[in-house]
C-alpha cells in the first residue's frame, strides 16, 4: 500500500495556499491591513465641575479627572497636539433640582465649557451630552411622576432647551443619551426654531441598560437615589429592538448614531452599520470597559497598551467610525509612536 502524507495534497495542487506570505513582515502587514486605528477616530470624554484650578481624579478610572472650565483650554491643545479631533462634554452642576434647571442655564458649567474650548481650540469638534441625569436630585434621565417614573413627552422639552441652549452656546454636535422616546425629533424641532439647523444631532439610537456604566457614575455624579433605567434603556438581551430603535432615530432627523456600551454589544454595532450604512456611527468604549482594562495592566496581568490598541481596533473593525473612549489620550500617543 503507498502510504499517503497530507503535504501531498498541496503538491499536487496549483500552488500551495498560503496566506501567512502576507504575513511575513511588518510593512506586509500594513500593507494589507483591512481595518486601521487613527487619532482622528477617537472621541475623548470630559467632566467638567464648577470651581477653578480643580482637577478631581476619578477613583474608578484611573487616568480621568473631572476638571473647572479654566483648565480645559490646556486639554484642548494637549489632545489637539495628539491628533484626537473631537471631545464629549459631561457637565456636573454645582446645585442640583427635580427639574434638573441647570441643564439648560445660560451661565451653566457645560454652556461655560464650550465657549471656554471654542476660544482655546476653534478647530476642536464640541459634541454635548444632553440627558438630565447629572441634573436632578433624583438621578434620572427625566421628569419624574409622582410614582418615580420618567416621564416621556413633558421630558421632551426640556431636552429641546438643553440642546438650544448647548448650540447657543457654540455646541458642534448635540448627543441625546437618554433613551427618551422622540427625543432627536424634539431637539430637531427645537434647534431648527431657534434657527440653528447646523447644529448636529449624534444619537444614543442603541443604549442598553448595562451593568459596565458604574464608573461612569462616579464621575458624572449621576447615579439614580433610586430604582434603575430599565424602563427606558434596552434590554441587553434585545438586538432586533436596537435596530428598531435606530430606525426610529433616523426617521426623525439624527445625522449621526451611537450604540453604548461597545465591547457586550459589537454585533449590535455590525447590524446598525449593515442597515443603515448612509450615516456615520460612533461606539461607545464605556467606564467599565476602560476600567476592567486599567485594572488588568495595572496588576501585569496583560499589556495595557497591546490590548487597549486590539480592542479600538476591534470596535472600529464592527464598523464603528468613531470610538467614544476614555483611552484616547493613550491611545493618541501609542499611535503616534508606532
Amino acid at each position: 500500500m503507498t502510504s499517503f502524507h497530507p503535504l501531498d495534497a498541496l503538491r499536487m495542487s496549483p500552488g500551495p495556499k498560503r496566506p501567512r506570505r502576507l504575513r511575513r513582515t511588518a510593512t506586509l502587514r500594513e500593507l494589507v491591513r483591512e481595518t486601521t486605528l487613527d487619532p482622528a477616530d477617537l472621541v475623548y470624554p470630559l467632566f467638567v465641575v464648577p470651581g477653578e484650578d480643580v482637577r478631581n481624579p476619578v477613583s474608578s478610572m484611573p487616568g480621568v479627572d473631572q476638571i473647572s472650565v479654566d483648565r480645559l483650554a490646556g486639554e484642548a491643545r494637549e489632545l489637539t497636539a495628539l491628533g484626537v479631533k473631537a471631545v464629549l462634554l459631561f457637565g456636573i452642576p454645582g446645585a442640583k433640582d427635580a427639574q434638573g434647571s441647570e441643564s439648560y442655564a445660560d451661565d451653566g458649567v457645560v454652556q461655560h465649557a464650550i465657549r471656554a474650548l471654542k476660544d482655546a481650540s476653534p478647530e476642536l469638534a464640541l459634541i454635548t451630552d444632553v440627558c438630565m441625569c447629572e441634573y436632578t436630585d433624583h438621578g434620572h434621565c427625566g421628569l419624574l411622576d409622582s410614582e418615580g417614573y420618567v416621564l416621556n413627552d413633558e421630558t421632551l422639552e426640556v431636552l429641546g432647551r438643553i440642546a438650544v441652549s448647548h448650540a447657543e452656546a457654540g455646541a458642534d454636535v448635540v448627543a441625546p443619551s437618554g433613551m427618551i422616546d422622540g427625543m432627536v425629533g424634539a431637539i430637531r424641532g427645537a434647534l431648527d426654531a431657534e434657527g440653528l439647523q447646523g447644529v448636529a444631532i449624534l444619537s444614543y439610537a442603541v443604549k442598553y441598560a448595562s451593568a459596565f456604566y458604574g464608573p461612569f457614575r462616579e464621575a458624572a455624579e449621576g447615579a439614580p437615589a433610586f430604582g434603575d433605567r430599565r424602563s427606558h434603556q434596552l434590554d441587553p438581551g434585545n438586538a432586533r429592538e436596537a435596530l428598531r430603535e435606530v430606525a426610529l432615530d433616523v426617521e426623525e432627523g439624527a445625522d449621526a448614531l451611537m450604540v453604548k456600551p461597545a465591547l457586550g454589544y459589537l454585533d449590535v454595532v455590525r447590524a446598525v452599520r449593515e442597515r443603515f450604512p448612509e450615516l456615520p456611527l460612533a461606539a461607545y468604549n464605556v467606564s467599565g470597559e476602560y476600567a476592567m482594562l486599567k485594572a488588568a495592566g495595572a496588576n501585569g496581568w496583560l499589556d495595557e497598551r497591546s490590548a487597549v490598541l486590539e480592542v479600538l481596533t476591534g470596535i472600529r473593525r464592527a464598523g464603528a467610525d468613531l470610538v467614544v473612549t476614555y483611552h484616547a489620550k493613550d491611545a493618541a500617543a501609542w499611535l503616534q509612536s508606532g
